[in-house]
């Protein structure tokens, strides 16, 4: 099961690729066929459509409290997020250098909606599914980033939320494929199992 979670993840990257060149053909049409103002207001608008992506967070399953209780979910908004307190991590990635990353500690989001389970399933805007044990909460001091180097996470660069590991304290356990299975980006919920 994780080989085909690495796999997807990778796949993930393939697809993210194949958009971008699938937009600059698009962009490449448009430059010939239309007036130059035209052009660029329609860049920029594409431009902030990709990263206009609001940072909130669902969390549903196993928990006590909530914000919606017909849907059982406890919806996050950017406010809450950023009101609760901000620890950071300073590691590196597979897929960035060392860095400094900021946010809650999943430890208190799970303690926000009084979370009772063992297992966090965790969902992207681009449909990957992630599953990591609430013990990694403790053992690891896990984050669920919103910035990186002080500046917020874009959706193009991880964003809006990325789950962050302490890697570089723990590189016998935190490094290869299965663990950079739990360095879920683009996250948008999770479901407490």
């Amino acid at each position: 099961m994780r080989a085909v979670n690495h796999d997807k993840q990778r796949k993930r990257k393939g697809q993210t690729m194949r958009e971008s060149h699938g937009i600059a053909r698009h962009v490449r049409r448009t430059i010939g066929t239309a007036p130059y103002g035209l052009t660029i207001a329609m860049l920029a608008c594409c431009a902030a459509a990709a990263q206009a992506t609001p940072m909130s967070l669902d969390v549903s399953g196993k928990i006590a409290r909530t914000t919606d209780s017909e849907h059982r979910v406890f919806h996050f908004s950017e406010a809450q997020i950023l009101a609760l307190p901000a620890h950071s991590i300073s590691t590196s990635t597979s897929w960035t250098p060392k860095s400094p990353f900021s946010g809650p500690l999943l430890a208190d989001i799970l303690k926000t909606v009084g979370a009772y389970g063992d297992r966090i399933e965790l969902h992207t805007y681009d449909d990957y599914t992630y599953t990591v044990p609430v013990s990694d909460t403790d053992r690891y001091g896990v984050i669920v980033a919103y910035s990186m180097n002080g500046k917020r996470l874009k959706i193009s660069d991880f964003g809006p939320l990325f789950l962050i590991y302490p890697r570089d304290a723990y590189p016998a356990e935190l490094t290869g494929a299965t663990a950079d299975a739990k360095f879920v980006w683009q996250i948008k919920a999770l479901i407490v199992k």
